[in-house]
């Protein structure tokens, strides 16, 4: 239980820093919603959301009026759709059809987003899960808050490059699909390598085979509460800065476990993880990009950014980890560029690079993470882009990820708009030198060395 003095705390972090729990995520398996014909999945994925999830909301907004905790967004994920629908749907079009019932269902209950129209393929393609990415430009174009991952790599499997190479294509044409809204469709998806099960999290949310029938997911923020912090370290030495920053992120999380608990509690629903990531907005103040430039950077994207990020990562888990009976997600300091005010201005100006982004993944908890591109990059470029941050995963047992928007239309130097949560984004350039021959040869990379534990 939080005692008085925590309750303190927390208004002044609310009040002042800009603290907020950036989600509630309800996770519902439909495994149970499987049948031998689309149109009867699409009424059982409906008539379970629906029943399971009525409540969310409702529940949500009662812990926030309670407790006078700001709770962004509520959210859901379901069991992957390749494996839900993969006995009924003979095309994407019957993959589509699932898409607009869980966009359906998602609204009728009123949530934010919707995550698990996905594939776990990390080590080969089945027909289904094929027909489901080939699904993707359709399914994110036409409907609204279906959100999608696909699972490229891990290392215990490898990276299936047959499904890399897929991507680059369909991330184009998801991008052409939505390209009068600045090709947001590709906001919606990300590729993964080692994806979590428990990730409340969107686009990458989905609820995993080895979860119950439901649980509750919690995903807290808090960059803004962290920079604050700082201003007290200025000038100290490392051991005062990681003892501030792992002191900030116990309090941050701790929040988040009352939330978690509240909501497991009214709903009747099992709790499952807290995610302790900084999560950041475009909003002044609420950037991890400002949080490193307090540790002493000049400007994010400078010499020492990685070293800055990977011991920001390390004492954000450390203090957190504490604070909560069970720790999950994704969990570390979020880098998403177009949703990080001090990030766009330093992609902006050319102190943050691609190549610099993907050497700052190899110690975050995400990866390269909504960042536009020239439009008229190529697909090869794009899953070479995909295939890197999937083998710096896969080498160094940690999530990474790929969401990248190739905006139609747009070139360097021009700004992408995706509104609320999502920010906007100056389009940076990427290195288009081609890649064709390495990401067409087929098959799979293997796993490496380190991956043989059994």
């Amino acid at each position: 239980m939080l005692n008085i003095m925590e309750v303190h705390e927390t208004n002044q972090m609310i009040e002042q820093e800009k603290l907020d729990v950036r989600t509630i995520t309800m996770g519902i398996s439909l495994l149970d919603c499987a049948a031998g014909g689309v149109d009867e999945v699409c009424e059982n994925v409906y008539n379970k959301i629906v029943s399971t999830a009525r409540d969310l909301v409702a529940t949500g907004e009662a812990i926030e009026r309670d407790y006078g905790i700001p709770i962004v967004n509520k959210r859901i994920t379901v069991t992957p759709i390749s494996l839900v629908g993969a006995s009924s749907c003979k095309s994407p079009d019957d993959f589509v059809k699932i898409a607009h019932s869980l966009d359906r269902a998602a609204k009728e209950v009123g949530v934010d987003l919707i995550g698990g129209y996905s594939a776990l393929v990390s080590k080969a393609m089945t027909p289904a899960e094929e027909m489901l990415i080939r699904s993707l430009p359709k399914a994110l174009a036409e409907t609204d808050i279906v959100c999608s991952s696909v699972n490229v790599g891990s290392t215990k499997t490898g990276i299936d490059m047959n499904s890399v190479e897929l991507l680059g294509h369909i991330i184009k044409d998801i991008a052409h699909a939505t390209a009068d809204n600045d090709s947001y469709g590709c906001v919606k998806f990300v590729a993964f390598c080692n994806a979590p099960d428990d990730n409340p999290f969107m686009a990458g949310g989905f609820h995993g085979v080895t979860e119950g029938d439901a649980v509750i997911n919690v995903g807290v923020s808090g960059p803004g509460v962290v920079s604050r912090a700082l201003d007290e370290a200025k000038g100290k030495d490392f051991e005062f800065l990681c003892e501030t920053i792992k002191r900030t992120a116990f309090k941050i999380t701790r929040v988040g476990q009352l939330v978690a608990q509240e909501a497991s509690r009214r709903l009747g629903v099992p709790f499952g993880i807290i995610d302790l990531s900084l999560a950041p907005t475009p909003a002044v103040g609420d950037s991890v990009g400002e949080v490193l430039e307090k540790i002493g950077l000049e400007q994010v994207g400078a010499p020492g950014t990685t070293a800055a990020l990977a011991m920001l990562n390390d004492q954000v888990k450390k203090g957190g980890i504490m604070a909560s009976s069970y720790v999950g997600g994704l969990s570390g300091a979020f880098i998403p560029v177009s949703e990080d005010k001090n990030m766009i201005d330093a992609a902006s100006n050319g102190c943050l690079t691609i190549e610099k982004l993907e050497a700052m993944t190899c110690v975050c908890s995400v990866g390269l993470d909504m960042i536009a591109i020239p439009g008229e990059t190529s697909a090869a470029t794009i899953s070479g882009i995909i295939a890197d941050e999937a083998a710096i995963g896969m080498v160094n047992q940690k999530t990474t990820a790929v969401r990248i928007i190739p905006v139609e239309g747009k070139g360097v130097g021009d700004m992408a708009n995706f509104g609320g949560l999502m920010g906007y984004a100056p389009i940076i350039p990427v290195n288009q030198t081609s890649c064709e021959a390495f990401v067409t040869r087929g098959g799979r990379i293997p796993a490496p060395i380190h991956s043989f534990k059994n």
